[in-house]
């Protein structure tokens, strides 16, 4: 079967065909818009018609690659971790501004995932300790993965939140579980994983925790920077204040939804 007919015949959009079907050849994407004549061998057809079946069902695209581009660098994704999103470059941005200028940074990057986040801060700021946790053994190995293949020292550590860490840090950065579960949007996300993407109390108990375990874990004068849902950026202000830190604000993403809040202990 030619490439041309593979991809008609996907159900996809043509530029997620073409990076599947790029992907299971070797060979990159603009070869098969140059030669749609090209015939595809029987058993890459069947894995590329599997593969697209997976993605009509709603399998993110990224978990098919294996890889998920956050802030200009390739990350390796499995379906351990949570696919790295465009909005969390944001919570990125903001905590490299916290510690701007700050001379060797400290930094815990919390629930880390793929890692996508303590890598790019070490990386950004190569004079930085950055410290990553997650509960999650399988997700701590593609962190690492990914810190080895990008030349990141970071310092991954097994464990619960603040468990496995000794402070004080400059920076405290998380990305939590904060979906409701009885978010209706719930259902797209079913192919990641869950107990990285909810969390109980309205989706809030998470950021209570990392709320109240803060402070202790911060220079004076260091930040809590969280990224939460779009309509929890008043309730995490009250609960940043609650636990005793000042200069709280919210940030709102390039959609113009408030995507991340900002807390500095005194």
């Amino acid at each position: 079967m030619s490439v041309a007919a593979l991809l008609a015949g996907s159900g996809l959009p043509a530029a997620e065909a073409r990076a599947l079907l790029a992907r299971l050849l070797g060979v990159a994407r603009e070869r098969l818009v140059a030669h749609p004549e090209l015939a595809v061998e029987a058993a890459i057809a069947e894995r590329f018609n599997a593969l697209a079946g997976e993605r009509r069902d709603g399998v993110p695209l990224a978990y098919l690659l294996g890889e998920r581009e956050f802030y200009g660098r390739c990350f390796r994704v499995t379906r351990a971790v949570l696919v790295p999103r465009p909005e969390t470059e944001l919570l990125v941005e903001q905590a490299l501004a916290c510690v701007a200028g700050i001379a060797c940074p400290r930094l815990l990057d919390l629930g880390t995932g793929s890692g996508c986040i303590a890598i790019t801060l070490s990386i950004e700021r190569p004079d930085a300790q950055v410290v990553a946790v997650d509960r999650n053994a399988e997700a701590l190995a593609v962190a690492t993965g990914n810190a080895a293949a990008l030349g990141a020292p970071v310092t991954f550590l097994l464990g619960d939140w603040y468990t496995p860490v000794t402070g004080p840090f400059h920076c405290i950065i998380a990305n939590p579980p904060y979906v409701t579960q009885c978010d209706p949007h719930l259902h797209e996300l079913r192919h990641e994983p869950l107990g990285a993407l909810v969390a109980a109390g309205d989706g809030l108990a998470d950021l209570h925790r990392i709320a109240a375990g803060a402070p202790p874990l911060l220079h004076a004068g260091g930040w809590l920077a969280v990224e939460h849902g779009h309509d929890q950026g008043p309730t995490v202000r009250e609960l940043f204040a609650t636990h005793g830190l000042n200069e709280v604000s919210s940030l709102r993403d390039l959609q113009g939804i408030e995507r991340v809040t900002l807390g500095q202990r005194a």
